[in-house]
């Protein structure tokens, strides 16, 4: 448990916008993850070790992307006890997303309204921020196994949809050497069209540019990093469907790997708001994240695990505010889970809950 509740934070960072308030934090991390201070926050791990896609975690709980878009604050969120940890979306240029506010709270449903769009530093910064990280090296000093680290890439918004393989493959250039593995974010709502290419050619297309990229990266660099594909709660099961039918696909051929080599992240915020009709802010443009996520992902992870069968990897990501909700995605049949929101509502103490609940399931079982 960390030295400073977070009870006693949260009012004072609720009384804020809510884009200042998650500045404010970032810049707080970035600022104290290297020093004593760090104490306020950082938790004992919970060490509940399982293999995924090949990878080695210690624990089933992760941070989701989209917190530390620039990989500034990467060793601090490491001290809070996560299993991995995921940064990004990175783009191959840096923008400044959609102008503001662009970031709303639902404290009455737990919930959140973003419409950030994917503003970031660039891939060069976010490289660097990466390389100069140093959980590995904490880890290995401590006799741990490390937290694993996924990036997340996107594309720029300013590049044509025609061309936004381009920007998937310059953003998988510069981050392979680094990742643990390699999240493909087709999912956001708050860039214009991105979502099309979660359909069936668009889909295809752009996996079999990052496949055939993964081989020649996999031989340069003497390892091989699995892809999760990131998709949003709002598909119909026939949707569903394909998604499942097109990485069942690129899995089974993938023999070397024996399935290893992809993976599904499910889900990204949705575009619904009948969860949340009437509230304050219920109106904004963007993706609603929290508490109102936690059925339509389970239902997309449920979906999935049907059609893909035991093997296959999920990662469930989608309105975990409590131990409860976290058992749910696992129960729904992911293997291991991520959270964001909860972290901003609940503090850093829900990763410790959620971890030892899994743990304790598990061992139950």
């Amino acid at each position: 448990m960390s030295l400073l509740p977070y009870a006693l934070a949260r009012p004072f960072l609720f009384g804020m916008d809510a884009e200042a308030a998650h500045d404010l934090t970032m810049k707080s991390l970035a600022l104290t993850q290297h020093t004593p201070l760090k104490l306020a926050y950082c938790g004992g791990r919970i060490e509940d070790p399982v293999e995924v896609a090949g990878l080695h975690f210690p624990n089933r709980v992760g941070m989701a992307a989209g917190l530390d878009k620039n990989a500034r604050c990467i060793d601090g969120l490491a001290a809070m006890g996560f299993g991995f940890v995921e940064v990004g979306t990175v783009t191959p240029k840096p923008q400044i997303g959609n102008p503001k506010p662009r970031m709303f709270r639902l404290p009455e449903a737990n919930a959140l309204i973003n419409r950030l769009g994917l503003n970031n530093d660039g891939l060069e910064a976010f490289v660097e921020n990466v390389k100069n990280s140093k959980f590995r090296a904490d880890s290995e000093r401590r006799g741990q196994a490390p937290m694993l680290l996924g990036l997340n890439i996107g594309k720029n918004a300013s590049t044509p949809m025609e061309r936004a393989t381009d920007d998937y493959l310059a953003c998988l250039d510069g981050v392979y050497p680094h990742a643990d593995y390699v999240t493909i974010n087709i999912s956001s709502p708050n860039t214009k069209n991105l979502r099309t290419l979660q359909a069936d050619e668009a889909l295809d297309a752009l996996l079999g540019a990052m496949a055939s990229r993964r081989e020649t990266l996999a031989q340069q660099h003497g390892r091989r990093v699995p892809f999760f594909v990131k998709i949003a709660p709002d598909l119909d099961d026939s949707q569903i469907a394909v998604i499942a039918h097109t990485l069942q696909r690129y899995a089974e051929a993938d023999a070397a790997t024996s399935r290893l080599g992809w993976g599904l992240l499910a889900t990204n915020t949705t575009v619904s708001r009948e969860a949340v009709a009437g509230l304050p802010h219920a109106a904004e443009a963007g993706g609603l994240s929290g508490s109102p996520v936690l059925e339509a992902s389970n239902h997309v992870i449920r979906h999935l695990r049907k059609s893909l069968g035991k093997g296959f990897p999920i990662i469930g990501v989608g309105g975990i505010l409590s131990a409860a909700d976290a058992l749910s995605k696992i129960d729904a049949g992911a293997d291991v889970v991520q959270i964001y929101t909860g972290l901003i509502y609940k503090g850093p103490d829900l990763v410790r809950q959620a971890a030892q609940a899994i743990q304790r399931s598990r061992q139950a079982a």
